[in-house]
């Protein structure tokens, strides 16, 4: 009997199928985490490209302590240091946990009390210590070094008031952390600085110092809502803008106030001219970056290519 090669099995056609699947899936399986990233962007809108700050994990810097995946649930994390919210962020599929740390904090192992999934847990990081430089300065005007009765009480109710401001919470879907830089300028003043007033002791250096002429114009750092605005004995005419999340910035020493409070406000608008108001030595901007409840270092939110020579650029 003839042979009938129809009659034969297809193993070519089958192997070609087998091949074809096997191709198929491995492509979908490729495409999985763009998709399921797609998938996370969508229900997360605005959180697509958060940009982290430095870490600098010092008295005075911010812990940047991861999360976990934020490819593994819906949940946006929680996480809380001390009673103060802390600021929650993600970068390259990772939530991220934001903390800032203050000036006297003590060196060494902290906790986080977070909420990762509907569970509450601690999670510890460490504080390195860091000593900063001495800055002496000398004031022509001895009434802001020695303060009257009157005066002292008045700066008494002031830091109050700001405390409380520093402290404020909003709560927002995702805050901008990629700051320019409020104005354009030598660097006057760094953070950190233990200070001293005519030879007396005062309070570190909680900001950024920026030398500017007196009516140079000042811009927002990023988007927010302008939080308060008064003239203060020691930070003269001031601003505070809310970024959301328990991120402030503040701009003191003013000249001129071109904002309201509940303002809204965008990147790089004109909150004002730059002066001398308040206790200082000179015309300058002193800026200043708060996170979940204290001040932190200003160059940490801000790009290397804009900190050249001792110079700041928002170019």
């Amino acid at each position: 009997m003839a042979h009938d090669p129809s009659l034969q099995p297809t193993c070519y056609g089958l192997r070609s199928v087998h091949t074809l699947i096997a191709i198929m899936n491995r492509i979908c399986f490729r495409f999985i985490p763009f998709v399921l990233a797609f998938a996370f962007t969508f229900t997360f809108p605005g959180l697509a490209h958060a940009s982290l700050p430095q870490s600098s994990s010092v008295p005075g810097g911010i812990a940047i302590v991861p999360l976990g995946s934020a490819l593994t649930g819906d949940n946006k994390p929680q996480a809380w240091f001390g009673d103060q919210p802390v600021l929650i962020t993600f970068d390259h599929n990772q939530w991220y946990a934001v903390v800032g740390l203050s000036l006297d904090m003590t060196p060494g192992p902290h906790e986080l009390r977070v909420n990762v999934g509907g569970e509450t847990k601690a999670l510890g990081f460490l504080v390195k210590p860091k000593n900063y430089l001495q800055q002496h300065l000398t004031l022509k005007d001895k009434s802001k070094v020695q303060l009257s009765a009157a005066d002292e009480a008045r700066a008494d109710r002031e830091i109050t008031i700001i405390h409380s401001l520093e402290h404020h919470w909003r709560a927002a879907q995702d805050t901008d952390l990629a700051f320019i830089i409020p104005a354009k300028g030598r660097l006057a003043g760094r953070f950190g600085l233990r200070r001293f007033f005519n030879g007396e002791p005062r309070s570190p250096h909680a900001g950024l110092d920026v030398a500017i002429a007196a009516g140079t114009p000042v811009k927002a750092s990023a988007r927010g809502r302008v939080l308060a605005v008064d003239d203060y004995f020691f930070n003269g005419k001031t601003i505070f803008v809310d970024h959301g999340n328990g991120l402030i910035t503040m701009y003191c020493h003013l000249e001129r106030i071109d904002v309201q409070t509940g303002e809204a406000v965008s990147k790089g608008q004109l909150l004002g001219l730059s002066g001398q108001t308040g206790r200082a030595t000179g015309p300058h901007l002193h800026w200043s970056v708060v996170l979940n409840g204290v001040m932190v270092d200003p160059e940490l939110f801000i790009s290397a290519k804009h900190l050249h020579q001792g110079s700041i650029s928002n170019d």
